[in-house]
């Protein structure tokens, strides 16, 4: 029953979403839409060794997509690269197959589990996961940063003939 999909739980976490904004000079910004029902979400990741270390999001999101985004904004920080890629896969055999909800500091996603029986929801469910991964992929395909050499500049030391 559609009741069960906004239930108190779902619509507690819509309610009180965290980080939200925009980051000055994130790594990468990703955005997601669902054609289906119009919502958009927008994120911003900094990452340091694979891990999450900063992350704001613009959600513009029925319930469910601000719930998802929610949790996503709780556990997000200190997440690495494959924990986000994993959960994202969770998610989507949880709502497709019939899969287990995700475990561990992604746990509160169970609470999403009815959304399974409303295939027109499970978009704007996704929204943050597939934002998030894409922009672990854009942070993945830049070179690596050159990173200021720990030799001194020669030219700092040439001698000065008068």
């Amino acid at each position: 029953m559609i009741n069960d999909v906004y239930n108190a739980k779902i619509l507690g976490f819509a309610g009180n979403i965290a980080r939200i904004g925009r980051l000055d000079h994130p790594d990468a910004t990703a955005k997601a839409h669902s054609k289906l029902c119009g919502s958009t979400v927008t994120v911003d990741l900094k990452m340091e060794d694979d891990v999450v270390t900063d992350f704001a999001h613009d959600v513009k999101a029925c319930a469910l997509g601000q719930a998802s985004s929610s949790i996503m904004a709780q556990h997000v920080i200190g997440a690495s690269a494959e924990e986000l890629r994993a959960v994202r896969e969770t998610m989507l055999k949880m709502l497709k197959e019939n899969g287990a909800p995700p475990e561990g500091r992604f746990a509160d996603l169970s609470y999403l589990e009815p959304v399974r029986d409303y295939k027109a929801r499970h978009a704007s469910t996704m929204l943050t996961f597939d934002a998030v991964v894409d922009a672990i992929g854009q942070i993945e395909k830049k070179p690596p940063t050159k990173r200021p050499s720990a030799r001194p500049n020669r030219a700092c030391f040439r001698r000065i003939r008068f």
